[in-house]
């Protein structure tokens, strides 16, 4: 981020994770020498649109007319989350450079053939309410490059946590877990990649039986003890022992893979959400365990973010087997854990304006570098 002459102002961005429960919006302001945080809003997915998401994550099916009923809800509410922003900062619509909308994935294969991504939005909708210029579709230009198509944030990672003599893991803890690894000058490229389930198994089994969407603070999985050969069996998924890049989503970690996996146990429930919680911190510590040399560990330090970042349960367990590589505030950094995503892609539409790349094919598998994004421009 050199160049002097670049576009710089407010961008907000928006987010939708996998957890399905809210839209996130982040303003920042963005120049060529520095990026800073503004503000940021979470407007809770109201329950109709978030069980019509997950009936269009679940089905082989989709009809036209519930793809556009809820790609209209749920731009509506994207919106109205953009005009509270705005009304919070005494901001109009012509002072915001770009809005940034990544959507609501539905389906993620990027190793299918072929190669697909399908986030649900309509940024011609999104701008017609809001006025805002609007950035979108991320993801399809690294997929036609030959990427994954994710992770896209560890180029905002790398901007805004990189250490010249230390390495640092952002670790972003939403439905899925992804990890990024930046390594101190001169010791090898940006590594990041998907690690399997974060919360995804977790709130599906909370909600299942205890009638509510997330396990606050891990206090059900406190309750249960962890099943030796249950975690044996799920850790035993290919796709944990794959090498990166790689990506995952619902459409590979979903109640089908778990209920295929629980059918030889007989487990109490709560049993089970203590298995599956050590699941996910025993994945993400020994992907960053491979990504780190052992030289470098009692210097290294793990940031996590997202909803999972408070879990308290989950960052326990992370800590006892991450140690020596220790756990640090995302706050400690300058940045909220809750809106570390949001931020990622205001930056990333902001990066779409000034046609500098979004991606690092390092960590997607993309033939190169690829400016990301399609703009929509406001009728002004």
């Amino acid at each position: 981020m050199t160049n002097p002459a670049s576009l710089d102002g407010y961008c907000i961005g928006l987010m939708s994770g996998t957890s399905l429960d809210g839209i996130d919006a982040a303003l920042l302001w963005c120049q060529h020498d520095s990026i800073r945080f503004i503000d940021a809003l979470a407007l809770p997915m109201p329950p109709a649109l978030r069980t019509a998401l997950l009936e269009l994550c679940d089905t082989k099916r989709p009809s036209f007319i519930e793809l556009a009923q809820a790609e209209h809800a749920f731009c509506t509410v994207q919106a109205e989350a953009v005009t509270q922003i705005l009304r919070r900062n005494a901001l109009a619509h012509t002072d915001i450079l770009a809005l940034s909308s990544h959507g609501q994935t539905i389906e993620h294969q990027p190793e299918a053939e072929p190669p697909f991504t399908y986030q649900l939005d309509n940024p011609h909708l999104l701008s017609e309410l809001t006025g805002c210029r609007t950035v979108s579709d991320f993801r399809r230009r690294d997929v036609a490059a030959g990427g994954q198509g994710a992770p896209l944030a560890p180029a905002f990672h790398r901007a805004v946590f990189s250490d010249e003599s230390r390495w640092r893991v952002a670790l972003n803890l939403g439905g899925f877990a992804n990890i990024t690894v930046l390594p101190p000058s001169g010791e090898g490229p940006v590594c990041g990649f998907d690690t399997g389930p974060a919360n995804v198994l977790m709130d599906a089994w909370h909600h299942c039986h205890r009638q509510h969407p997330f396990d606050a603070h891990g206090r059900w999985a406190r309750t249960g003890n962890i099943d030796d050969a249950l975690l044996a069996t799920l850790m035993s998924d290919p796709f944990f022992k794959r090498r990166p890049p790689k990506s995952t989503g619902r459409e590979y970690f979903n109640q089908n893979w778990l209920d295929s996996h629980l059918k030889p146990f007989s487990i109490a429930p709560n049993d089970v959400q203590a298995t599956l919680l050590e699941l996910t911190a025993r994945t993400i510590a020994e992907a960053i365990y491979d990504q780190i040399p052992a030289h470098a560990h009692p210097l290294a330090s793990v940031i996590p973010c997202g909803g999972g970042a408070h879990n308290t349960f989950l960052l326990n367990r992370l800590a006892a087997h991450l140690n020596p590589i220790e756990l640090c505030e995302c706050e400690a950094l300058g940045w909220s854990p809750d809106w570390l995503e949001a931020c990622a892609f205001a930056w990333l539409a902001w990066q779409r304006l000034n046609h500098r790349p979004g991606n690092l094919p390092e960590v997607t598998g993309a033939k190169g570098p690829r400016v990301l994004g399609t703009v929509t421009a406001p009728q002004f």
